[in-house]
This record gives C-alpha cells, sequence and structure tokens, in this order.
C-alpha cells in the first residue's frame, strides 16, 4: 500500500438510458486511464439520469442486466484501473423502488464493494422544483468502509453529505478517503456544495473526492458540476469551475491524512453527553 495516489473524477452530463450512458463515459474514462489514473470515480446517477417515473420504469434494470454497469467492469478490466461507479440506479429486488447503489469495481472487472445511498433527498428547493426521492427509490440501511488498495475508502452519495455523523462514523471505521458522488441541484450546490465538502474533509481528517453531475438533462432537471478534490485540512486541491463533461484529475499523498489528524485530533474526543 502505497501513500500516493493518481486519481480522476469524471463529470458528466448522463443521458436517460444506460446504453446512452456507457457510450458518454467510454472517452472520459479512457482519457484518465491513459493520463495515468489508478483510480477513477464516476458520479451519481452515472448509468441513467431520468427523474420521470414512467421513462425511469422502461429503462430500469438489474444490476447484473444493466449494460452500463457491465460496460464499466469491462473497461476496468481492460484499462486494469479500479473504477467506482458513484451511483447506478437499479432494481432493488425488494421492492418496486430502485436501489441508488455505488459500486467499487477492482482492476479485474469484479465487483468488491457496494453502498445503497442512506439519505434519500425529499425537498423543495429554491428554484420551485419538488424533489421525492423516497417515491421511487429505496434507502439504504448500512454504512461501508471499503478497501481498495490504496487504503479505506467510505462511500457516500450527494444528500449524506448533510448528514456529518455518517462522515464521523466512516472515518472512525477506518476510511481515509471518502466519496461524494453527486447531483447536486444548482441552487443548493451554488450555496452549500464547497462548504459542505470542505467541512466533511475538516472534521474527518480525511480526503473528499466529489465527482458530480453537470449541466441540463434529458429530463429537465439542471445539475451543478463543480466536481471537486479536498484534503484532509480542508484545502481544494482540484477543483472544475463549471458544469460540463470533463475529467478532474488530482495526485493525493496519505501521509496528508496522518498529519492532519495528529495536528487536530478530534476524532479521539468524543464524550457522551445529555440534552437539557
Amino acid at each position: 500500500m502505497t501513500d500516493i495516489l493518481n486519481l480522476a473524477l469524471i463529470q458528466t452530463r448522463t443521458p436517460a438510458n444506460p446504453a446512452d450512458a456507457l457510450e458518454h463515459v467510454r472517452p472520459l474514462i479512457m482519457q484518465a486511464a491513459s493520463n495515468g489514473a489508478q483510480f477513477i470515480l464516476l458520479p451519481e446517477c452515472a448509468n441513467l439520469m431520468e427523474a420521470r417515473k414512467e421513462q425511469k420504469a422502461l429503462v430500469v434494470t438489474t444490476e447484473a442486466e444493466d449494460v452500463f454497469i457491465r460496460g464499466v467492469r469491462e473497461l476496468a478490466q481492460s484499462l486494469r484501473v479500479e473504477i467506482l461507479i458513484g451511483s447506478a440506479i437499479i432494481r432493488s429486488g425488494i421492492d418496486a423502488r430502485a436501489a441508488n447503489r455505488s459500486l467499487l469495481i477492482n482492476a479485474r472487472g469484479d465487483i468488491t464493494a457496494r453502498y445503497d445511498k442512506i439519505h434519500l433527498f425529499d425537498a423543495d428547493t429554491p428554484d420551485g422544483r419538488a424533489y421525492r426521492e423516497s417515491a421511487t427509490m429505496r434507502p439504504g440501511e448500512n454504512a461501508v468502509v471499503a478497501q481498495t488498495p490504496w487504503g479505506s475508502l467510505g462511500l457516500t452519495i450527494c444528500y449524506d453529505v448533510r448528514f456529518s455523523h455518517l462522515y464521523r462514523t466512516l472515518a472512525k471505521s477506518g476510511a481515509k478517503m471518502i466519496a461524494v458522488c453527486a447531483a447536486f441541484t444548482v441552487p443548493t450546490g451554488k450555496a452549500h456544495w464547497e462548504v459542505l465538502l470542505r467541512a466533511r474533509a475538516i472534521e474527518t481528517g480525511c480526503f473528499v473526492l466529489a465527482p458530480a453531475q453537470g449541466g441540463l438533462h434529458e429530463d429537465g432537471r439542471t445539475t451543478y458540476g463543480h466536481s471537486m478534490v479536498i484534503a484532509p485540512w480542508g484545502e481544494v486541491i482540484a477543483r472544475l469551475d463549471h458544469d460540463r463533461p470533463a475529467v478532474l484529475e488530482a495526485s493525493i499523498d496519505f501521509s496528508e491524512v496522518t498529519r492532519a489528524r495528529q495536528a487536530l485530533p478530534s476524532l479521539q474526543h468524543d464524550r457522551e453527553f445529555r440534552v437539557l
């Protein structure tokens, strides 16, 4: 296990079905791998961006049947890179609702970790749109710290970033880096995206890796983009200042995790308390 990791965040404007989504992301993954990325991260809803219930029902399949997942596994194997599908929308197999699931794929093309989004986005945003993820998505129940060749990775998705106790738990469970794979709305992105990401890095002493969807999608939604990498001390070390599809490259040094946690050892200072 080495201290240095070359990684790439893929910012996408994902189409409304898995086949087109694969063709959209394939050249970006290949570009990242050709530039030396060992670990490539995709955003939330990487296999399809479709909020309309009837249209979504026509294209959502099982994990095994999804052509996007199969295609990314083949790319990981052929390019010899590890890839995180920030999330794929797939049939949960439990009820009619889908799962919003992160999938970690190793360089052999094997799925080594799965995480279903715990916190679902049910909100009315300042732009007048109403979001009800719980109507079509089934929430997950378990936090996940996945093992990679470079260290432990906490898996989170989008709205999870607003729940700081999840991130503290991941860090105390061994995570040195945490993925925040997202499809943030534009109003909340402008107001909160960078602030929340930097806060999660500072309070955990982790690298925060945040690949995002960006731009106007086929279902009429607009997402914020602005993918970024945050160091454990809270500084932004790589960012995209736009919402267009792109590759964001960064090199991270895990010795920074040790230095940040030694300087501010707050993960060791939890105390029990009561509210009066």
